[in-house]
């Protein structure tokens, strides 16, 4: 397969992963499903030359893992 096909295949698929983390109810799957896409547009827009699409992607990787380390370290509220 040529590597550009390749790579737009992989910013499809960070697309779909980030359409998907939007429809999470659960805040954890939220970012959890928003890091990967979001790690994934870092490497398409390294791999095609689009620094700013990867700059503010890996910025948003960096929110989601500072607000998953939270989430964990955060004690769970009993459900009534």
């Amino acid at each position: 397969m040529d590597s550009a096909i390749m790579w737009e295949w992989v910013g499809y698929l960070a697309s779909v992963v980030v359409a998907i983390s939007l429809m999470m109810s659960n805040i954890k799957k939220l970012r959890w499903w928003n890091l990967i896409g979001a790690a994934l547009f870092v490497a398409y827009g390294m791999a095609i030359g689009a620094y700013p699409v990867a700059l503010v992607n890996f910025f948003i990787v960096l929110i989601d893992a500072y607000y998953l380390v939270k989430l964990y370290r955060e004690p769970e509220l009993p459900a009534n």
